[in-house]
């Protein structure tokens, strides 16, 4: 079987009329990719930040807990001295990390 194909009409696949639509669509689509990775790359760096941030707040929850006993000092009353509030209250409040005393739980 043979198929004749006459080259006198067949169009050239790239004529010089398309080359020139194409440049200006190639143009756009380049500027798009480009504006989309720098939006890509802001992104990034936000969110290092972030995570940054949310370490140092991490590193920090020790030194705002309250302190697990309170430490003795001259001023505190004796065990002999009638206290101003229940035994229990105060020392949940003290056991009790900030963060749980403020929000419950």
């Amino acid at each position: 079987m043979y198929v004749y194909v006459d080259t006198s009409t067949v169009r050239d696949v790239y004529p010089e009329d398309r080359a020139d639509a194409v440049g200006p669509l190639a143009d756009e689509l380049r500027d798009r990719i480009r504006y989309l990775e720098r939006q890509v790359e802001e992104e990034r760096d936000a969110r290092r930040r972030a995570d940054t941030l949310l370490a140092q707040l991490m590193q920090r929850i020790p030194e705002l807990e309250a302190p697990r006993e309170a430490p003795e000092s001259p001023d505190s009353p004796s065990p002999t001295d009638t206290p101003t509030e229940a035994p229990e209250e105060a020392q949940e409040g003290v056991q009790r990390p900030w963060w749980r005393r403020m929000f419950g739980g």
